[in-house]
């Protein structure tokens, strides 16, 4: 039946017609794009897969970033410490020839000096982007966050390192944290430490004192503040100054101020340091060696010692190096004490030298791991969304033909209610 009310042929080319207009503006956009998934309505779960894993991309980009500063910053570390370790070297060389009794000491005391003069300008300028790793007197970092050390011998006024953000770490619930690499500081200053005016915070700062009979050895065990309420329990503050006294004959002060992240073996050890450098050096034959926080000091002399012990704040912290600032091998007895101290010193400065030189190898592997792991991410957001131009180009062509066609078709299903009028001729 004929009508012309009622065009159902050019209906149907009219719905054609429509369909393959809609193809070719899908066709054309993913051309215009260059993806086959530009929005969420197009498909919602590739959409969100993908801009999950472009975030993560961003994200790596950052962490890239953070890991060349880190990079740089370590770099900058070592190879001041190896500088160090070098002069370190030489003035071992000086000090193995003040122990000549024929040399003139004092012209090789003056190149000493020179040499740990030329040591503190190096410590003092190994600073990148303001951060130095060299020095550990005071916290604040530029490179990550410094978190402070809590609990068992442990401070609160930094921790002596600092971490650089190295990876985002993301699980099966969709939940991301962060992870860092530690870089542990190392001083290698020579500055002197300086005793706090602040009193006694705790009796139990030290355990053991009291008389050592000779030849016999007493231990002093350091167990910081544990009892003063204002201190929240923390053990070891920054700028504490834990000094042994009475040690009979021996001249110099035994001290040792506490720096950022020093735990109760740290200072145990820098004790154990300084207390044989100055007996070496008053001649007094008394030795300390360390297990753990227990200061053992063997009493070699004649007579008996009695030990004492005190605990100040305030005070500021010595370099690493503090007792190269105190050798003098003009006299045979400081010869004889800076050979015995000097081999520690050294070790000192090639053990942060070596430490960094770790760290720093960890972070060029970790830098190039997330430069390939963001490639691999790209590649992957581009095999879920982006278009194939190829098979979109002949897509293209076929439906231009196929629109010319529908074109056609409707003309000519319009032309179909002519005919009517011949009925009526």
């Amino acid at each position: 039946m004929s009508s012309i009310l009622t065009n159902n042929t050019a209906m149907v080319a009219l719905q054609t017609l429509k369909s393959i207009n809609s193809n070719m503006a899908a066709t054309q956009n993913e051309i215009s794009t260059g993806k086959s998934v530009s929005s969420a309505k197009q498909n919602s779960a590739v959409w969100a897969i993908s801009k999950t894993m472009e975030s993560d991309v961003k994200g790596f980009k950052g962490i890239s970033d953070s890991l060349a500063l880190g990079s740089s910053t370590v770099s900058v570390a070592r190879s001041a410490a190896e500088q160090v370790t070098d002069l370190m070297t030489e003035i071992k060389g000086k000090i193995v020839s003040a122990q000549e009794s024929n040399v003139d000491r004092d012209k090789i005391q003056k190149d000493v000096v020179a040499l740990r003069d030329q040591i503190s300008t190096i410590v003092g300028s190994a600073q990148f982007n303001g951060l130095n790793l060299l020095t550990n007197r005071e916290g604040g970092a530029t490179v990550a966050q410094i978190v402070g050390n809590t609990g068992a011998g442990a401070g609160v006024m930094g921790s002596g390192s600092v971490d650089i953000l190295a990876s985002l770490d993301r699980d099966a619930n969709g939940s991301v944290s962060a992870s860092s690499i530690s870089a542990s500081k190392a001083d290698l200053g020579t500055q002197a430490s300086t005793a706090g005016t602040g009193t006694d915070l705790a009796a139990t700062a030290f355990t053991g004192a009291g008389a050592i009979a000779a030849g016999a050895t007493g231990t002093m065990t350091v167990v910081g503040d544990t009892t003063t309420a204002a201190r929240a329990g923390n053990r070891v503050i920054a700028g504490d100054g834990y000094t042994i006294g009475g040690l009979t004959g021996v001249t110099g002060t035994v001290r040792y101020v506490a720096r950022d992240g020093d735990t109760v073996n740290d200072i145990a050890k820098g004790l154990a340091d300084m207390l044989n450098f100055q007996a070496e050096k008053s001649g007094i034959a008394i030795t300390a060696t360390v297990s753990g926080g227990a200061l053992s000091i063997t009493n070699g002399t004649s007579a008996g010692i009695t030990t004492t012990s005190t605990l100040n704040t305030g005070g500021t912290a010595g370099g690493g190096l503090e007792i190269l600032s105190q050798l003098d091998v003009s006299t045979e007895q400081g010869a004889k004490a800076a050979l015995a101290s000097i081999e520690g010193l050294t070790q000192t400065a090639v053990s942060a030298a070596a430490d960094f030189g770790s760290v720093q190898g960890r972070i060029e592997i970790q830098a190039e791991y997330v430069d390939s792991l963001m490639s691999s991410m790209k590649s992957g957001i581009g095999s879920l969304v982006d278009a194939d131009m190829e098979e979109t180009s002949a897509r293209l062509q076929a439906l231009q033909v196929q629109q010319q066609l529908g074109v056609q078709a409707l003309s000519i299903a319009n032309q179909a209610p002519q005919s009517i009028l011949s009925l009526f001729r």
